[in-house]
């Protein structure tokens, strides 16, 4: 059954720009943050590590002014940037019992809706108030919580067992590049509009993509209107066997289930390491390698541009390995998740022994959030390998406990850099890197690749 034109890869590029979406909606605060911010309430800059030389000498070209200005401390800043997460992590096992429910289109469509329209109203909620700002933020986490846990609810009825890698990783690939676009994009509407057009531009977008996710995506093969006869007989009977009938939810032999908690200890692992890069690293590099990387948007974006290539190459080569080569799926799914946790461990780890180089620092940090990109074909999609008919439920689970590195990492490490000396960030770096081990030994030797017991009719078929 050919890949061009075809329902499930339709689903692939619309899932991608949704993920493009939420991302984008996620990570534009951080950017319009610094303009909407008055000047002398920021954090004074860092003089107690000048150990290495200023790096730019850029004169600030004065930004355009017309936005509205807040008195936020750095206190209240953070309050802004994390409320996200406490919204977030609320969803996430509702959004996947929800999703094997009532199915993961209507869910993730008014998930990303929702999340728009909020952003949408967030120029409104500023000017109301500090306090209408921070639940607007809670809001659109609610509203992507749900958004992850559908769309594995959805692949579990969409993918194919030998096309999983290829197609989730050109969905979720979108949430990379969605990081990588939206950051300079942010800064550059920032600059020359202002601050509020961050917002409304990519909010309004949301909406717009909506649209065409209701008008041309279903649940299942079966209810979509326009796929041929050929390919929905292929997915449906790739997938006989591995799916349950059962209406209740197995939630004792889910929750006792050892290949689960590998999935979760590698999920919370990982992503302790990927949030102390993505809201620390400019910091280090600001205040210990004295170079602003937020002057430079390209060079912010690099590494998860390298990521985004990563998450793509390496799903085509998991179900290359599996297809032509007949390696096993769980020796697919642990070698890579080895390569994406110990990696991006080495080089953090490096990245605090560099010195004054800058170029060097910038390259760790490229290839360290680079090999990261080989999780998502590890451990990331793995629930759809132990648990088809719960792999909602099981994403909810997992990223559950992930969204708490996101929430408390950046914290522990701010109490551990008091002074920003070099000593401290290494220490820093040394914390992520061995959770980022641990995680990827843990799930070398308790994963598996096989349909669990416990996620089929009565019971019985493929053993663990």
């Amino acid at each position: 059954v050919p890949a061009c034109c075809s329902a499930r890869y339709n689903l692939a590029l619309l899932a991608f720009f949704g993920f493009f979406l939420l991302y984008a909606l996620r990570v534009n605060l951080s950017v319009a943050l610094v303009d909407m911010v008055e000047p002398n309430t920021t954090l004074p800059k860092n003089t107690t590590s000048n150990v290495c030389p200023e790096h730019s000498s850029t004169i600030n070209v004065p930004r355009n002014t017309t936005g509205q200005k807040y008195p936020w401390d750095a206190d209240t800043q953070g309050w802004i940037l994390g409320s996200f997460f406490y919204g977030y992590i609320i969803t996430q096992i509702p959004g996947g019992y929800l999703a094997s429910r009532i199915g993961g289109k209507l869910l993730l469509g008014f998930g990303i809706f929702g999340t728009s329209v909020f952003t949408l109203l967030t120029p409104l909620a500023a000017d109301l108030g500090v306090g209408y700002l921070i639940a607007v933020r809670a809001l659109e986490g609610l509203g992507e919580g749900v958004t992850f846990p559908a769309m594995h609810s959805m692949w579990s009825s969409w993918a194919p067992p030998l096309e999983r890698s290829k197609l989730l990783s050109i969905s979720y690939a979108g949430a990379q590049l969605g990081t990588v676009v939206s950051l300079p994009l942010s800064g550059l509407i920032c600059y020359y509009m202002n601050w509020a057009y961050v917002f409304y531009i990519f909010g309004a977008l949301g909406v717009v993509w909506f649209f065409f996710w209701m008008w041309l995506v279903s649940d299942t093969p079966e209810t979509h209107r326009s796929i041929s006869h050929a390919e929905r007989e292929y997915i449906l009977s790739s997938l006989k066997d591995q799916l349950s009938t059962q209406k209740s939810v197995p939630w004792r032999p889910m929750l006792e289930s050892l290949p689960l908690w590998a999935i979760v200890v590698a999920h919370f692992s990982y992503n302790w390491t990927f949030y102390t890069l993505l809201t620390l690293l400019p910091t280090y590099m600001k205040e210990i390698l004295r170079f602003d990387a937020q002057e430079n948007g390209f060079l912010s974006a690099l590494p998860y541009f390298g990521c985004w290539l990563c998450i793509i190459l390496s799903g085509q080569i998991a179900d290359y390995l599996r297809e032509k080569e007949n390696f096993s799926t769980v020796c697919v799914r642990k070698c890579f998740t080895l390569i994406g946790m110990i990696g991006p461990a080495v080089f953090l780890v490096a990245a605090g022994f560099i010195g004054c180089n800058y170029a060097l620092a910038v390259a760790f940090v490229t290839i360290s959030t680079t090999l990261g990109g080989f999780c998502t074909s590890g451990y990331s999609i793995n629930h759809l390998d132990i648990a088809p008919s719960y792999a909602g439920i099981l994403l909810g689970i997992t990223n559950s406990f992930a969204t708490i590195p996101g929430m408390v990492g950046p914290v522990i490490a701010k109490n551990l850099t008091h002074n920003n000396t070099v000593g401290e960030w290494q220490t820093v770096f040394y914390i992520a890197a061995s959770i980022n081990l641990f995680g990827a030994v843990f799930f070398a030797f308790f994963a598996s690749g096989e349909v669990q017991d416990w996620a089929v009719s009565g019971y019985h078929l493929h053993g663990s």
